[in-house]
């Protein structure tokens, strides 16, 4: 019990005073002379043993009567808050994520999630509301009523620890009002574990909702795994977190058609393969039939006319290997001795490769240089013979680091950055143990690349790239190297090649950054767009001399096909599709984590903290007491004789 004026308790010691008036009285009894002593005697006594039980009596109640008005003007009550006056901060983050699209026992764990907080958060307390990808400070249920019937699952979620974080900064510098930021989610696990350190400033409550099952059938990817002369195959990856399903049928659309379904077993594997035609344009749709979560049934993608990248190698030196890398059904390559190069042809290429030649003239430099800062791409493999001044003058202006001294040597080439881009999906792990390819004669490099793609034995570069310029530090001829009878020199080159102009891909991830190149050439003043059945964007682009680099992040929102538009020109199709982080439904221990109030029910939680905050007040009760002693105290003085 507390009070809210304990100052007043003081008061509490004058009485004391009545005490001592009852227990010194200062009155004097009167003889009265009676003929009968002994009768005289047993009727005082008895008188006087009757008065002092009365006097006692009657002191006890008034003693009680004055400390029940002293403690009723204390104000007493009973709270589980610290403080009587303090007031309460309420900040309620709501995961909208396509997890709590699972099924609770009343719905989807989304939709009771709504429901409760409707029903039990009071309509006019002020408080402040948050989702994945909305904020709403200093509002009240009765406001959002609309918002949140119709608030639907994002691909957006922040990070528990993010929520958290934000949650804490929409509370006010207050430090006498109460804080509580409550948390409802799933928390699923998606490969970081929770963890929360006790903050003194708020009070962490988490709602952990719970589904009736955790089984799901998702369509994991969609890779292309052959091609010939008249077909391709697709190959559809499923993922079954439901041992329940042995069969799972897929069905593939174009556009809204029908063209082909095929079933998965899972005892014999997860894929399911679809033979298409190789020059068929198709706006793609996979679709699985699963009751569990919904987003991950379907799979958007687009099989487009490829362009064909432009590849030209100016040489003085045997290109061969090269000629085989960049075949006709991907490149067009074109191989030109340097001195029949014809300059004009540069500016049209996406890939340039310099091929070990022994002197760069000023003029070649100038239009190399012009043609990276369109956004052209360069390969440089130096001559053990070149003239290191005119190469060095070439490297000054691609902003790249000079070569030093020629060492005639031989080192192993033993270090990969496996996290290069030119290396996603070429190795399943990483390798350590394998047959190294060699240099017999190498250049340093004036300036140390830390991110090159391949190193030698030392740690100094074999390949560096310098935005889109990479840089082979020795020549590749037979004479000097290995390099192009080992396994890496394909994928190495080819994907120099592949990634000088980013085709579009079957489809993109929502939410993640994508940088897309539209082999198109505008005039001054166009400008691409992004076109859906709802809407259309300008994205972030950049124009060069013979493409256009689009940058996505933030659109689309949903997952679905959209054209690349050029003003009414419908260049591309483009597939976005929900990433596929949220498909197995596994979900952190809370009951481990200290520093939190753990609950699995929204209007439990509400109503706990309502009852903590809540003040009982008891001064009324005291009053009452007040006026029972005070009645108590006028029968003694009437009946008691």
């Amino acid at each position: 019990m507390q009070f809210k004026y304990p100052e007043l308790l003081y008061a509490l010691f004058l009485l004391i005073i009545p005490i001592i008036v009852h227990l010194f009285q200062l009155r004097r009894f009167e003889k009265v002379p009676f003929t009968n002593v002994q009768f005289l005697k047993n009727v005082t006594l008895q008188t006087r043993k009757s008065s002092q039980i009365k006097k006692w009596l009657t002191l006890i109640t008034r003693l009680l009567l004055l400390a029940a008005i002293i403690i009723a003007f204390a104000q007493p009550y009973i709270t589980k808050s610290n403080s009587f006056n303090s007031s309460t901060e309420t900040v309620i983050y709501l995961d909208n994520s396509f997890s709590m699209e699972a099924k609770g026992k009343n719905g989807t764990l989304l939709n009771t999630a709504v429901q409760d907080l409707l029903e039990t958060v009071p309509e006019n307390d002020q408080i402040t509301f948050f989702t994945n990808d909305s904020y709403h400070p200093n509002t009240t249920i009765k406001a959002l009523r609309n918002e949140l019937i119709r608030l639907k699952t994002s691909s957006n979620q922040l990070t528990y620890e993010a929520a958290v974080l934000k949650g804490r900064k929409a509370f006010s510098n207050d430090k006498s009002s109460t804080k509580n930021l409550v948390m409802i989610s799933d928390f699923q696990e998606k490969g970081t574990p929770f963890t929360f350190k006790a903050d003194s400033t708020f009070h962490l409550n988490t709602v952990q909702l719970e589904p009736v099952n955790t089984r799901n059938v998702s369509i994991d990817s969609a890779y292309i795994s052959k091609k010939d002369v008249e077909n391709l195959e697709l190959t559809i990856t499923l993922n079954n977190h439901n041992q329940d399903v042995i069969n799972q049928s897929v069905s593939l659309f174009n556009n809204d058609n029908l063209v082909a379904k095929n079933s998965v077993a899972f005892e014999e594997g997860n894929t399911a393969v679809f033979t298409l035609p190789i020059n068929q344009e198709i706006d793609g749709k996979l679709l699985i039939d699963d009751p569990n979560l919904l987003y991950d049934n379907t799979l958007y993608f687009n099989l487009n006319q490829q362009d064909k990248i432009k590849v030209l190698s100016i040489n003085e030196e045997d290109d061969t290997f090269l000629s085989k890398i960049f075949t006709n059904d991907e490149f067009v390559y074109t191989s030109s001795q340097f001195k029949s190069l014809d300059y004009n042809t540069i500016e049209d290429q996406n890939l340039i490769i310099v091929n070990e030649l022994k002197d760069i003239p000023m003029s070649l430099t100038t239009a190399l240089k012009a043609y990276n800062d369109n956004g052209g791409t360069i390969l440089i493999i130096p001559s053990n013979k070149t003239r290191l001044n005119a190469l060095n003058q070439l490297f000054t202006n691609l902003n790249t680091s000079s070569l030093n001294n020629f060492i005639e040597s031989e080192k192993n080439i033993t270090n990969i950055n496996f996290d290069h881009p030119l290396f996603t999906n070429v190795f399943d792990k990483k390798v350590s143990n394998f047959q190294y390819p060699k240099t017999n004669s190498y250049f340093t490099l004036q300036a140390p690349n830390p991110s090159a793609v391949l190193k030698f034995e030392d740690g100094s570069s074999f390949l560096s790239q310098y935005h889109h310029v990479f840089v082979f530090s020795a020549a590749l001829n037979d004479d000097n190297s290995n390099f192009k009878n080992s396994p890496l020199i394909v994928p190495v080159i080819y994907n120099i090649g592949k990634q000088s102009l980013k085709l579009p891909q079957l489809y993109y991830t929502i939410g993640k950054e994508n940088t897309i190149d539209i082999n198109t050439q505008l005039q001054q003043d166009d400008i691409l767009s992004l076109k859906s059945d709802e809407q259309s964007v300008i994205p972030l682009q950049q124009t060069y001399m013979n493409k256009v680099e689009l940058k996505t992040n933030e659109f689309p929102e949903t997952a679905g096909i959209i054209t690349v538009m050029n003003k009414d020109k419908a260049l591309k199709k483009l597939s976005f599709n929900y990433d596929r982080s949220e498909t197995q439904l596994t979900y952190h221990n809370l009951a481990s984590l200290d520093g939190i109030s753990n609950s699995n029910s929204v209007s439990s939680m509400i109503n706990e903290i309502k009852s903590a905050s809540n003040v009982n007040e008891l001064w009324k009760w005291f009053v009452i007491f007040a006026v029972a002693f005070l009645i108590i105290e006028m029968l003694i003085l009437k009946f008691l004789k």
